[in-house]
């Protein structure tokens, strides 16, 4: 059973096929409504659980959220009966994967949401690709928040680092530790933040970047030569001053795009490939 913040039973046991860790911690709740992008966007929220983040929010401004769990979701329409009836909740009674096509809804919005975190890294590359998703807000294990908000040269830059930097500006707000949840994870969280500037489009650029870091402790150039001819490699950093034993986590955004663009787009003499159409 589990308890609400003003004390009262809740019929619910938490399942750990949804990951479920609900958050109680007032002062945290708070702290993620002040750090919400000042917009006219509309909020959605995926997993809202109980509805402790999702009653915060609907203080701000009208919600859709998706929650998967079928008896979650007969709490928070009984919770939220009149919102729902007044349009300002929308709750939606599925999976958001499954919902999510290439726009999860037909309106700008900004993602605020304490995911689960087993599909916490799924959810976030979505958004960075959905064009109406303007900014996300979303609380996630504290080492995956690392992995999006980290710079070049630190240990924790990885492709998702990359990607988030290529869509905007991505940083940790704050941590939350375990005593925050209901049941405690086994891990600290951390409220992650990213801004988007642009939508990412390419899904090759994606693919290039995990060829990229596919073993870390491996020179970029070594990893690279995997999925491109090696003589073809040499040449391309050597054209672009890129020092052939660079490691994966010491390269910039900017040197992925120029090594993507370069082996992708542009043959090793610099005229752009021909397509098959032509």
């Amino acid at each position: 059973m589990i308890r609400g913040r003003q004390g009262e039973s809740i019929e619910h046991k938490a399942k750990k096929q949804f990951g479920q860790n609900f958050l109680k911690d007032s002062a945290v709740l708070e702290k993620i409504i002040e750090s919400m992008p000042k917009t006219k966007n509309k909020i959605v929220e995926i997993g809202p659980g109980l509805g402790d983040l999702t009653q915060k929010l609907l203080s701000q401004k009208d919600v859709i959220a998706f929650e998967i769990d079928r008896d979650l979701c007969a709490i928070l329409k009984k919770k939220f009966e009149k919102e729902i009836e007044k349009k300002k909740l929308t709750l939606i009674c599925e999976d958001a994967l499954n919902h999510w096509k290439e726009k999860l809804i037909d309106e700008a919005y900004d993602l605020v949401a304490n995911l689960p975190y087993y599909v916490a890294t799924t959810i976030i590359l979505r958004a960075l690709k959905d064009p109406n998703c303007k900014n996300i807000v979303v609380m996630i294990q504290k080492e995956v928040a690392q992995k999006f908000a980290a710079k070049s040269g630190e240990r924790e830059f990885s492709s998702l680092a990359v990607l988030a930097q290529s869509a905007g500006e991505a940083k940790i707000l704050f941590d939350v530790g375990p005593e925050s949840f209901e049941p405690k994870p086994k891990v600290t969280s951390a409220v992650l933040l990213i801004k988007k500037k642009r939508s990412l489009r390419d899904s090759m650029f994606e693919k290039f970047l995990k060829t990229a870091f596919k073993q870390p402790r491996k020179t970029l150039l070594k990893n690279l030569s995997a999925g491109y001819n090696k003589e073809i490699l040499k040449n391309t950093f050597e054209k672009a001053g890129i020092e052939p034993t660079i490691r994966p986590h010491q390269a910039t955004t900017s040197i992925y795009h120029r090594l993507y663009n370069f082996l992708e787009k542009r043959t090793i003499d610099g005229r752009e490939k021909q397509s098959s159409a032509e």
